[in-house]
């Protein structure tokens, strides 16, 4: 793994995943990083979440994720390890949006009462609900804390693992860190 903070994406990066905790913006991010590069952006809610919040079966996932990333150059976001085995081993560079806990749970609660005031569609039909997100099992806020660690073991085992030494890693702890990051590479934000 070659791990920087501070480097550019490397000049013919074509295939970049952003990982991090639910709210740490790994699609905010992602998004960005396709527009400026002119590269597909792919999210893997979008592929994961039916009509509803139906979640689809992992065979699904793996066949949509495989038809969104068969191309050469692509942006990916997301923590789904039901196919990690299909995005990391082509994946050339990942950023890791590794914030404090404080940080992530602040900004799901600014985006959930957002989406929850503006109707935002998520993925196809779905909108945000405000009673799921604070008082059920599938909260978003609890989603966060059961991960939270987990991720962090997750993401440094596997990008310390000699499988994926090949990966440019950009493991970012602040956004002040990502922004930086964003502001030193010369590709154009229009």
């Amino acid at each position: 793994m070659r791990h920087s903070t501070d480097n550019p994406l490397q000049p013919a990066a074509r295939r970049i995943c952003v990982v991090g905790t639910t709210g740490s913006g790994k699609s905010t991010l992602a998004s960005e990083l396709a527009r400026r590069l002119e590269l597909p952006y792919v999210e893997l809610d979008a592929l994961y979440w039916g009509p509803n919040w139906t979640g689809c079966t992992d065979e699904e996932l793996r066949q949509r994720a495989e038809k969104a990333t068969g191309g050469d150059a692509w942006v990916v976001d997301g923590n789904y390890s039901s196919i990690r085995d299909l995005i990391f081993p082509r994946t050339e560079e990942v950023v890791w949006l590794d914030y404090p806990l404080l940080l992530i749970l602040w900004r799901l609660w600014k985006r959930t009462w957002k989406r929850v005031k503006t109707k935002e569609n998520l993925w196809g039909t779905n909108t945000e609900r405000l009673w799921p997100q604070f008082f059920s099992k599938d909260s978003l806020f609890l989603w966060a804390l059961k991960t939270y660690r987990r991720r962090k073991k997750t993401y440094t085992d596997l990008l310390t693992s000699p499988e994926y030494a090949n990966i440019n890693v950009h493991h970012f702890k602040s956004q002040r860190e990502t922004d930086a990051w964003l502001r030193s590479w010369d590709i154009p934000k229009s």
